[in-house]
């Protein structure tokens, strides 16, 4: 397996796109987790614990498109036009869940609080759903013609191993930001979050089995790198192991630990994405010669080294201001006149 400027930009979009999943991830399980307390002042501190951040964690998306789009453009016209009303769905629901944070705390009328609350979870639910139901279809495979246009229809989308992809990125992005709500709450919330732990962790990892075996069984193509590398093995190992880790450090207290075995896990499973469609980015059937990957539809030579060079000396300043973001509202969520 050589490494190459294509193969550097495979992993780079990867790379955006699991920070995306990582950051993003905790903002949309909170939308998923928001009608669970009923007191105002609860569902306040819920969105001020992402308040500050969750438009910054969105960028990690865009910038992700944009990065593909300039390294794959075949990959980007293919995918946005093929999947186009699902994405459509997917930025309405983005758009109106941003709309929620905003407007919510606009009127103190209950009516209009509660509106917005349940328009802030479905709008969260649906983005996490339409995320996995998206890597689902791309994992399994989608009709691509000799010109690389897509041949499918909205709901062929929608076959059971993507809706199984799906309903597991809801799984995690809630497991994800249950352990994320306990840094962030104190107190009598704090209690009623650390109560709801195991049923999130332990719907994740039902999800994550059933997924898991879901692959095995009926996507032989993801596991052709893992046979032809048997130290890549090494990447499922580390992953069940952060998965298990998770409710090992919650029992003992460990809540921030557990919330980076959290992070592991994303990080693992995007690997795992990641390993099992190489060289492929997106996957044809019945016809695997279609089939989109990081050469056939790369940008030039020139455009992959002038993006590395931009890459170089832009990532550093997107990853230190994102740790300082994180840095300065680090701590519980205090409620001030400057809340949503």
């Amino acid at each position: 397996m050589s490494f190459d400027l294509n193969t550097l930009w495979f992993v780079l979009v990867g790379v955006l796109l699991t920070g995306y999943a990582i950051l993003d991830g905790f903002d949309l399980g909170v939308g998923a987790l928001h009608l669970f307390v009923k007191e105002d002042r609860d569902r306040r501190i819920l969105l001020n614990s992402i308040g500050p951040v969750w438009d910054g964690n969105e960028v990690w998306l865009v910038t992700g498109g944009g990065a593909l789009f300039a390294a794959f453009p075949e990959v980007y016209a293919s995918v946005f036009s093929g999947f186009y009303l699902a994405f459509m769905l997917l930025l309405f629901m983005l758009i109106f869940r941003a709309v929620s944070i905003e407007f919510r705390s606009k009127h103190p009328s209950p009516r209009w609080r509660r509106s917005w609350d349940v328009a802030f979870s479905v709008g969260s639910i649906g983005a996490a759903l339409l995320t996995g139901v998206a890597l689902g279809n791309i994992a399994y495979g989608v009709p691509l013609a000799a010109d690389f246009t897509y041949g499918g229809t909205f709901f062929a989308l929608l076959k059971p191993y993507p809706l199984v992809v799906g309903l597991t990125t809801v799984a995690l992005f809630t497991m994800h930001a249950n352990i994320y709500l306990l840094l962030k709450t104190e107190g009598e919330l704090y209690e009623r979050v650390r109560s709801w732990v195991k049923t999130t962790v332990a719907a994740f990892v039902i999800m994550y089995v059933a997924t898991t075996l879901f692959t095995l069984l009926t996507l032989p193509h993801m596991m052709v790198n893992l046979k032809a590398y048997p130290g890549l093995f090494i990447v499922p190992v580390l992953n069940l192991l952060m998965v298990l880790n998770i409710p090992r450090e919650l029992s003992k207290g460990h809540d921030g630990l557990a919330f980076l075995s959290s992070c592991a896990s994303i990080v693992l499973l995007m690997m795992l994405f990641g390993i099992g469609i190489f060289p492929n980015i997106v996957y044809s059937i019945p016809n695997p010669h279609f089939s989109l990957n990081i050469y056939n539809a790369a940008s030039s030579a020139l455009t992959l080294k002038v993006m590395t060079i931009m890459a170089a000396l832009g990532m550093p300043m997107v990853l230190a201001y994102t740790m300082g973001i994180y840095w300065v509202f680090r701590g519980k969520v205090k409620l001030d006149t400057d809340s949503y």
